[in-house]
Formats: structure tokens, C-alpha cells, sequence
């Protein structure tokens, strides 16, 4: 534990890091370079840069002098009343105390002042005119003429961003940041994977002329004497252009480097940071699993270093959308080392993230157990308990985070958020209020601030709200909750004695839905068919050809297991068949991918995972996934029977075993249906039975309606009927243009949409003892009954 004295002196330290006018004060742009610096893994937003600033601002009004910004007391007192970890931020920084802090101060100017080819000065002068990483005990600069190099680059950036600043074309919020507390100063979660707030002009003739300077420079690194030298000048070039955040040209000096020692760490490392933060994520995890390669065959001498590769690797498959490969190298990096309480909070975030809330909340408390004051992972931890259900500790958390962090966006959103869910429209518009006083320009914030205003009753104020969020935004959500909100207005449940009387609507219950012909959907199935239709939509499965599960079944080798109960299985870890489903759905950005990976996650494999091994049988899963994919019915249900032929134990074979039938139905209906219910399947049909089935049979069992998976026909339906509208019929109870079917009430004639009718919602006007319904495919079914109806009538005239 830092003492006072010393507590201070690291402060000063900061502070003098980033005042780089050196006027005694932080303005906002020095301000801004300290927050990103010592957040390096939070992608912050210019909103809420902004409102973070404003909020330092406004807390320590009391220690802004003027346009200079926040004074070095002001920033001690920051960090006394908790806004900041001294020793983290100091460490991330790479900095150093020195007995004179006046010469620590002034180690960049005497290095830009220094003379090229000085041989006169001495080995401790060079470091110290260099940045603090060179000084790292596992990355300093071993050769003479490497710091000559170093000199010589440095003072080359500081040319170029003098021309450059001159005709407008630098920015800089921090030129020297870089590094979060990580396992080394050297591989620490450092400024390689955040996103950077300098920006150079790389297309201008100063900008050319210093890469060609930089090629000769280069040049002579390639010409030491011997490759373990030109390797040291190499890094060190790289190093100083990542640090003025030249990653393109630091890349190249990293590849040099890879090319030179191919089995070392640092540079494959250094190459992955590079490219991570160029948004080159695969790259990046190829580099990153190069150096994972190199560390594991270096044995004892990379060891130290193993948990960082892991959480980087990590980090990067996150940016690919790999959630579920991510959790594994998080999970590696923890039992490395079980104090990395950052491994532990990234794989919490990444766990949630897969829809895992129950293991999701065990690691990120165990990251609060480390570090009790970890806003972030109190604020998942709170997500995480909303969405176990225990609400009433979400609410704890979350207002643990808020009192780590006053302004902590995500916090008092999503706390937002769960008082929404609960009812308590007050208190949800005075958090999402709190996130506009930090963040003025969060739409979602005002949109949902207008939503619980309406729920409290207060109109006006909710009317008020929402033009505030059409200001901020015109995006196609907005006007869809523009709607909604009409419609919440008219959505109350029958009141007894209430001012309006009766509400929007009545649920009716389902034995008093009837259905006119058999063409009409039953209320239950279409309700089930509705949801599954849901799902293929989110996993955008139903744009995922079917033809493409034979082919992978065709191309891809996996070896045979045995389960907990004997039987051969074609079983795959849960990471792995992330890379099979990447394959399916390469079509999708990595953001909308996660979402995808989640909902089959919390769908899929918790069922076929259902003991938590964390495999998964293959088969079986392509089987479960076929009869939602697109294509043909006949062709996906052949491949459903194509997968189960696939398992060992039918292999080689025209039938599969009919418990593996009975076993996949039964499977089909817990995943998509669970509501039909499935325990009397094994009752009925046995699960002992040792007979055989055909393709013909297996169709049988499968479109069975009350044992099989019968409501495709219902899915099928749906899928063919999403874009039929119907001119200019609404639904009677939520007002919006009927898509799909139309259901019509024949007695009187009301039409219902697909979801109203799935939920047996009618209008409150039309109270009757039955309702029967008669379903329209089209306006061409409607007028066709009609025309009939109207000869029916005139037949019976006399």
C-alpha cells in the first residue's frame, strides 16, 4: 500500500504526464487523454468522453482554474475520494518516481533537444530520454546502436508532428499514453487494444518523407550485426511508433521482427496488438495464437506471460464475434492466475453475454471478491441477477457500481432498465434522467425516459421527452416505439369502475376459441409457430441453407466419443461449434453473430448439454437445427434423418434405431415447443425399443400432430405468409396492418392479426359466450369466401 507521501508524489507524476502545455492544469483534451489512457479495454464514445469530462468538471468545480483546466490538487482529490486507483494508473502508465521530479518532468524535452550521434552520452541518459517501456525489465534495449536508432526516431516524430501540427492536419488528446495495469509492463492489456485519440495525417509529403526517413532507419536495424541485434532495433523502432500510435508502421517493424525470431513472443504479441486495434481482428487472433504457440514451446521463460496472451486472444475472438471461444481463453488466463480479477470480469461480461447468467454471476463476483471496488463488474454482476430473476440484488449492485461511479452510464441505464421491468415507472425516469445529466445525447436513455413517464401517468412530460428524442435521433426504432407508445395508451386490461371503463382489449381463455374449416390454425400451435418463427429470426437460421448442414457432415472429421452412459457419440466442445455455426451464418456482422450464438446457446445447447460437460453431439445438433433452416420441408426433414444416419451407431446404415427417432422428437419438442409437452413420449412409445426405422416411417413419426413435430406445417405457414398484407384491414386490437393471416371473428367480423389471435386477445366491445375464427391466407382467399357466400345467398332466394 502506497503511503501519503508517496500516494502524492505518483499523482504529480500523472499529472505531469498529460498537463502538456505545461500550464499547471488539465484542460479537457489533457483530461480526456488521462481517462482513455488508463481504460485502455473501453471503446469510449466522443458522448461520453464528453460526459465524463463534465461531470470532473462539475464534482471539482472548486479546483478549475479557468481555461487551464484541473489542478494538480484537483486531481489528488479525485483520486482520494475514489474516482481512481493510484497505483493502477500509475503502473498502467509505465512511469516511474524519480528523487528530482523536475528532471523526470523533463526526460521528453531533453530527448527531442539531444543531438543525433552524441557518442559522449552516457547508458543512463539514453533511457532516459526514451519512453519507459525501454526501461521494462523484460523488454530492455540490449545493443548500443539500438538507442541510437530510438533517438534518432523520436526525433523524427517529433519533426513530423511539429509540421503537422503547424497546418492543423495533428490530433492529440494524449501523444505518450498507453498501458493498463496488466502482467507486465511490457504485455499488459496496455493501449494495443483501446481505441486511440491520435490521429496523424498519412497521405501529405511530410508524412511521406518521414516514411521514407523511417525506411532508413529500418534499413540499418537490418544491417546490425548480427540478427539477434537487427532484432533488438527492429522491436525498438516498433515500440516507439506504437506508442505515438503508428500502428501501420509499428506493424511493419513487428512482422520484421516475427521474420527475424519467429519463436518469440514479444513480436507476434505486439503485431496482434497492432492489428486488434486497425480492427483486423482475425489477423490479430492468428497473431495472438502464434504467440500463445511460442510461449507454450518456450516452456519456464514465457510463462509469466501466458494469462495476457490468453485474455488478448480473447479480447480479439470477442471482436469476431466468438463469444463462447473467448470464455475459454478467459477461463485459462483465471486459472493461471486466480487473482487476474480482469480475466475473471471479461469472462463474466463474455458468459452473459452467451445468455450463462448463473456462471456469468459466480465469476463476477469473484472479480468483486478481488477488487471490491470494480464498478464495471458490479454492474454486470447486476445484469446478470436481472436476469436470473433476483431483482431485488440486481438493485443492490447496481447502485454499488453508482455509488463507485456516480456517472456510471451503463449502470444507471440498465438499473433503468430493471425498475421498468418491475413497474416502477418513477424510479426508472429518475435513472435514465441521471444518465442524460452525464451522457445529454443518450437517445435510447430519453426514448425510455418517455416510456416510463407514460407508464407513471405523466403524459405531458412523456410527450415532451419523446420530442426531445426526435431530436436526437431519426432512426426507424424511434418511430416504432412512437407507435407502440400510442398503443400502450389503449393497452389496459378491463378496469372495474375505471374512468375509461374497459381497456383495449380482453384475453379470452382458449377453450372459447373455436375455428371455422380446417384450414384455420389453432390458437395454441400458432402461438408455438410464432415464437419459433421468433427464434429463426434472431438466429437468422432461416437464412442459413439446409444443403449446408449435409455438407458439413460430408467435409468435417470428428472423432468418436463415449458419453457419461456408454454410447458413441460424434461430441464437440461448445467453442468449436461456434466455428461450425460461424461457417452456417458468415453472412453476419460479429455483433449480430453474438446475438445469434446467445439465442441458440440458451435454446439449443442447454438442452442437448444438459449435464454442463460443455459438448455437445454433433448429430443430434445438426438434426435439432435442419427442419428450421431454409429450404425445401421434404429436404430439411431428409437431412434431419441424414444427421441421425451420421450418429456411430447408424453409420453404414439405410434405418436409424427408433429410440434415437423417439429420442430426437422428443428433443425437437422440448427446444421449440416445450409447452406441448413431452414425458408421455418415452411412456408411449418406449425407449427400450430395439426396432429399426425407415425415411418413409421416421416422416411418419415426425409429422405426427400430437407426438411429433407436426407444428412445421404451422412454421411453413408463417414463412410463406410474412409479407402478405391485406390491403387495408387492421387488427382490432393493436391497430397495426394485419401481415400473414387474418383471422375473422364470423359473427362479428372482426379481424385479428397472427399475434393477437395467438394470444386470445379480442376487442372489449365484442363480449361473447365463443368466438369462432376463420383464417385468410390473402385477400384472394377473402374475396373468393366472400363471392361464394354472396351464391350461397342468392341460390336460397326464391
Amino acid at each position: 500500500m502506497a503511503t501519503r507521501g508517496s500516494r502524492s508524489e505518483k499523482v504529480k507524476r500523472i499529472f505531469q504526464q498529460f498537463d502538456n502545455n505545461r500550464d499547471g492544469g488539465l484542460n479537457r483534451d489533457e483530461m480526456a487523454a488521462l481517462v482513455v489512457a488508463v481504460n485502455p479495454r473501453v471503446k469510449f464514445s466522443d458522448e461520453q468522453i464528453n460526459a465524463i469530462l463534465d461531470e470532473v468538471f462539475r464534482t471539482y468545480g472548486e479546483f478549475i482554474d479557468g481555461e487551464k483546466g484541473l489542478t494538480y490538487d484537483g486531481l489528488l482529490r479525485t483520486y482520494d475520494d475514489g474516482a481512481g486507483d493510484v497505483d493502477r494508473d500509475f503502473d498502467a502508465l509505465g512511469l516511474e518516481l524519480y528523487p528530482d521530479e523536475n528532471k523526470g518532468a523533463s526526460i521528453v524535452s531533453e530527448a527531442s533537444s539531444s543531438s543525433i550521434a552524441d557518442e559522449r552520452v552516457t547508458e543512463s541518459q539514453r533511457k532516459q530520454r526514451t519512453t519507459a517501456w525501454a526501461g521494462s525489465p523484460h523488454h530492455e534495449i540490449v545493443f548500443d546502436d539500438t538507442w541510437k536508432l530510438v533517438d534518432e526516431l523520436e526525433i523524427l516524430l517529433k519533426r513530423l508532428q511539429a509540421k503537422q501540427a503547424k497546418t492543423g492536419k495533428f490530433k492529440s488528446d494524449n501523444f505518450d499514453a498507453y498501458s493498463d495495469a496488466g502482467w507486465s509492463r511490457e504485455l499488459g492489456p496496455s493501449a494495443e487494444l483501446s481505441e486511440k485519440r491520435v490521429y496523424w495525417e498519412e497521405t501529405g509529403p511530410d508524412y511521406g518523407i518521414f516514411v521514407k526517413e523511417l525506411g532508413a532507419l529500418r534499413s540499418r536495424a537490418d544491417g546490425a550485426r548480427s540478427r539477434e541485434e537487427a532484432f533488438d532495433g527492429q522491436m525498438a523502432i516498433g515500440r516507439v511508433l506504437y506508442e505515438h500510435q503508428l500502428f501501420k508502421e509499428a506493424l511493419i517493424s513487428f512482422k520484421r521482427s516475427c521474420e527475424l525470431q519467429p519463436m518469440d513472443v514479444r513480436p507476434h504479441f505486439r503485431a496482434g496488438n497492432c492489428l486488434y486495434v486497425l480492427g483486423k481482428y482475425k489477423e490479430a487472433k492468428e497473431e495472438f495464437l502464434l504467440a500463445l504457440e511460442a510461449a507454450e514451446a518456450g516452456g519456464n521463460q514465457w510463462g509469466y506471460l501466458l494469462p495476457q496472451i490468453y485474455v488478448n486472444l480473447g479480447i480479439a475472438l470477442e471482436g469476431e464475434g466468438m463469444v463462447l471461444s473467448a470464455c475459454e481463453y478467459y477461463r485459462e488466463a483465471a486459472i493461471l492466475c486466480p487473482t487476474h480479477f480482469r480475466a475473471l470480469k471479461l469472462l463474466g461480461s463474455a458468459l452473459f453475454g452467451v445468455g450463462e447468467y448463473r456462471a456469468a454471476a459466480k465469476a463476477l463476483e469473484e472479480a468483486i471478491f478481488m477488487k471490491p471496488d470494480y464498478a464495471d463488474a458490479h454492474c454486470d454482476l447486476g445484469s446478470a441477477l436481472h436476469a436470473l430473476g433476483e431483482d431485488e440484488r440486481a438493485i443492490e449492485v447496481f447502485q454499488k457500481a453508482i455509488d463507485l461511479k456516480p456517472g456510471h452510464v451503463d449502470a444507471l441505464y440498465n438499473l433503468g432498465g430493471l425498475y421498468m421491468d418491475l413497474g416502477r415507472f418513477q424510479r426508472a425516469s429518475e435513472m435514465y434522467t441521471r444518465v442524460l445529466a452525464v451522457w445529454p445525447n443518450h437517445w435510447r436513455a430519453q426514448l425510455n425516459k418517455a416510456v416510463s413517464l407514460l407508464g407513471a401517468g405523466e403524459t405531458e412530460e412523456a410527450k415532451k421527452a419523446l420530442k426531445e428524442a426526435l431530436k436526437l435521433t431519426n432512426r426507424v426504432e424511434l418511430h416504432d416505439a412512437i407507435y407502440h407508445l400510442k398503443q400502450l395508451q389503449k393497452k389496459k386490461v378491463k378496469s372495474n369502475g375505471g374512468a375509461n371503463g374497459e381497456g383495449a382489449f380482453l384475453i379470452v381463455e382458449p377453450s372459447k376459441f373455436k375455428t371455422v374449416g380446417e384450414k384455420t390454425t389453432l390458437r395454441q400451435d400458432l402461438g408455438s409457430a410464432i415464437q419459433i418463427r421468433a427464434f429463426q429470426r434472431i438466429t437468422r437460421l432461416s437464412r442459413c441453407n439446409v444443403d449446408l448442414l449435409k455438407k458439413e457432415m460430408n467435409e468435417i472429421d470428428v472423432p468418436v466419443s463415449y458419453s457419461g452412459g456408454g454410447g458413441p457419440q460424434k461430441s464437440i466442445r461448445k467453442p468449436n461449434l461456434e466455428g461450425i455455426l460461424r461457417r452456417f451464418l458468415r453472412f453476419l456482422k460479429p455483433e449480430t453473430f453474438q446475438g445469434a450464438v446467445k439465442a441458440i446457446n440458451e435454446r439449443i445447447l442447454s438442452v442437448l448439454d444438459e449435464t454442463g460437460s460443455g459438448r455437445v453431439d454433433l448429430g443430434m445438433f445438426y438434426a435439432v437445427l435442419a427442419p428450421i433452416c431454409n429450404g425445401p420441408p421434404n429436404e430439411r426433414k431428409r437431412i434431419a434423418f441424414d444427421a441421425l444416419l451420421w450418429q456411430p451407431v447408424n453409420e453404414d446404415s439405410s434405418q436409424i434405431r427408433k429410440v434415437d427417432a423417439v429420442q430426437y422428437i422428443k428433443l425437437l419438442r422440448a427446444i421449440y415447443v416445450p409447452s406441448l409437452g413431452i414425458s408421455e413420449i418415452l411412456e408411449v412409445h418406449g425407449e427400450t425399443d430395439s426396432s429399426m426405422v425407415s425415411f418413409s416411417e421416421f416422416l411418419t413419426m415426425f409429422d405426427d400432430p400430437d407426438w411429433g413435430f407436426g407444428i412445421m406445417s404451422t412454421l411453413l405457414k408463417l414463412e410463406n405468409g410474412d409479407r402478405n398484407r391485406h390491403g387495408r384491414w387492421v387488427c382490432a386490437v393493436c391497430r397495426y396492418p394485419v401481415i400473414g393471416s387474418r383471422f375473422r371473428e364470423v359473427k362479428s367480423h372482426f379481424s385479428l392479426c397472427n399475434q393477437c389471435y395467438s394470444e386470445g386477445k379480442v376487442p372489449p366491445s365484442f363480449k361473447q359466450d365463443e368466438y369462432k375464427f376463420k383464417e385468410y391466407g390473402s385477400e384472394a382467399e377473402a374475396m373468393k369466401d366472400k363471392c361464394m357466400y354472396f351464391t350461397l345467398q342468392s341460390h336460397k332466394s326464391p
